[in-house]
């Protein structure tokens, strides 16, 4: 157990969500400390029937923490986490500033959760459209050994925070009503529309969302000559993402293999029957930890390919659950010593 830990970025939407696992899943600590910047400092937060006052993030504050659970922008990670680690913190990093340090851990727990051993007081939690996909990955990569992955995402506009949910919904009164709308989070309209673009230009036309997808799978299956080609799209939903996955194994795998290998696999749900209509989507995925799989089915123009979908909580799993997951996996390391 932990002795003092601290959820830093506490009352922002993936903070909320991180308290919430906390309670729901009875973490083991004996004390705990919330942080967020100077903005929210000095804000109340009731955690398990008692009230706590957020702290102000600076860097002596960090004494004394045994962990810290970080959901920041980029820029405020850059800063706090050697703050904390300097102090003797362990953090997890919610946040994409250090996924790609080399000496950094990118830990998806179903899928390489030896990946903490030796970590240097920071291991970093991956991309939200990243983690549903190796989680789905990985059982098809043990049995066949992936070599090709070709998705398409379709992404809630929680991905981009709350202004993003609040750019969907006044969108779509104002479109509707024939109104003007100043959005916020999204260059283009979000409502009625898709915006097949995620993060800034980065390299040969690929986005930065992108590029992500390509650079943290292959670290965290640590093989680079897993080929990915992704294509990221916004689109207008709330919450939960989805993807369309298009995968090229060594070895062949069946439809009827890959639904025995996605059923057996932790954190993965199987919802898959075209004839009645069931299939997952984002509306019923919503507030699930679980990353869902259905549309089984086999490449026609391949060999040896598997085509599937795949929908998951992207503030969930694709963030606070994955992070707080990690942390249950070093509790478990330090009771294993």
């Amino acid at each position: 157990m932990f002795e003092t830990i601290a959820i830093v970025g506490a009352t922002g939407a993936v903070g909320r969500i991180i308290r919430q696992l906390l309670e729901e899943r009875e973490f083991p600590y004996r004390n705990i400390r919330f942080l967020a910047s100077k903005r929210s400092a000095g804000t109340s937060i009731t955690f398990k029937g008692e009230d706590f006052l957020v702290e102000e993030m600076t860097p002596d504050v960090f004494e004394g923490i045994d962990l810290a659970i970080g959901s920041t922008p980029d820029e405020t990670a850059k800063e706090f986490c050697p703050w904390a680690v300097e102090r003797g913190c362990v953090v997890v990093d919610e946040s994409g500033y250090w996924r790609m340090e080399p000496k950094v851990p990118l830990v998806v727990p179903e899928v390489n959760p030896e990946a903490i051993e030796g970590h240097q007081g920071l291991i970093s939690s991956p991309n939200c459209s990243t983690t549903q996909m190796v989680v789905a990955m990985k059982p098809l990569h043990d049995f066949g050994r992936i070599r090709r992955v070709v998705v398409s995402t379709y992404q809630a506009t929680s991905g981009a925070g709350v202004k993003g949910q609040e750019d969907l919904k006044a969108g779509t009164r104002a479109f509707l009503a024939g109104e003007d709308y100043q959005y916020q989070a999204f260059k283009h309209p979000i409502a009625f529309n898709l915006v097949p673009q995620i993060g800034s230009p980065k390299h040969q036309g690929y986005t930065s969302e992108e590029m992500k997808m390509v650079h943290e799978t292959h670290k965290i299956f640590g093989d680079d000559s897993i080929r990915v080609c992704p294509t990221c799209i916004r689109v207008p939903v709330d919450n939960c993402h989805s993807e369309s996955i298009l995968v090229e194994t060594d070895k062949k795998i069946t439809v009827a293999q890959a639904r025995e290998l996605f059923a057996a696999t932790p954190g993965i749900k199987v919802v898959d029957d075209l004839d009645s209509g069931k299939y997952p989507m984002p509306a019923q995925c919503d507030g699930d930890d679980a990353v869902f799989v259905g549309r089984i089915r086999e490449d026609l123009s391949s060999d040896n390919g598997l085509a599937f979908w795949c929908v998951s909580d992207n503030l969930r799993k694709g963030a606070a659950t994955n992070a707080v997951q990690i942390a249950e996996l070093l509790v478990k390391s330090q009771a294993a010593v």
